[in-house]
């Protein structure tokens, strides 16, 4: 099974992976992940992306899909994989499809003003990764990690201004692809509002369906 998923910064794509990785035994790629990697090595490619994300930015197509065409054939892919952050554009997208077949695109879908909210809540934790939302996904206790007890923090380009920024270039160069997928006939989409689990159960009973 190879599934893409499409929604805002912060509406919730991370976590629903990380739910379906574990049902349906796939790979989770996240180009976000791979790329705050790549900055924190302070590799060339990360250097060429720190700028841009923290601006809210689209890094270029031709270091994304480098990236992505790499990933794709590790051993762990085999039995599919969910993309995560990728594509963001129809430029992308098309791409992709030259690359790999897909069997499902994924949209979670709520209103700009939710989802500025939920990104200026985010934190995450700098030591294992597990993200968590002040409003929507909070940490059992304030400010600390549940997985590994770290101090979590709020990412750079969670901030408002950032946040309007990635929403503007979300809409003019992400939402294309909404119908870029439908009309391959493979897009489902699940309403953003919905909670955590109710939307888990939406996507799932899609998949198996």
């Amino acid at each position: 099974m190879k599934l893409v998923l499409i929604g805002a910064p912060a509406a919730g794509k991370g976590t629903q992976a990380r739910k379906l990785i574990d049902r349906f035994q796939l790979a989770y790629i996240s180009t976000g992940d791979m790329l705050r990697e790549e900055v924190s090595r302070g590799t060339d490619l990360g250097n060429q992306a720190k700028s841009i994300m923290a601006s809210g930015g689209l890094v270029p197509d031709e270091l994304i899909i480098s990236i992505v065409n790499e990933r794709i054939k590790q051993d762990d892919c085999k039995n599919g994989f969910i993309l995560d952050g990728f594509p963001r554009t129809t430029v992308q997208a098309e791409k992709l499809d030259e690359m790999v077949k897909l069997d499902k695109a994924v949209y979670i879908n709520a209103p700009d003003d939710v989802m500025l909210e939920r990104i200026t809540a985010r934190e995450t934790c700098p030591k294992c990764g597990a993200s968590y939302n002040k409003i929507s996904l909070p940490s059992k206790k304030a400010g600390i990690c549940d997985v590994c007890g770290e101090g979590l923090t709020q990412r750079k380009d969670d901030t408002l201004e950032a946040g309007k920024a990635r929403l503007a270039t979300f809409h003019e160069q992400s939402e294309p692809l909404v119908e870029y997928y439908n009309k391959q006939g493979i897009l489902f989409e699940v309403d953003g509002m919905l909670g955590v689990e109710e939307i888990s159960k939406a996507i799932i009973a899609e998949l198996e369906a």
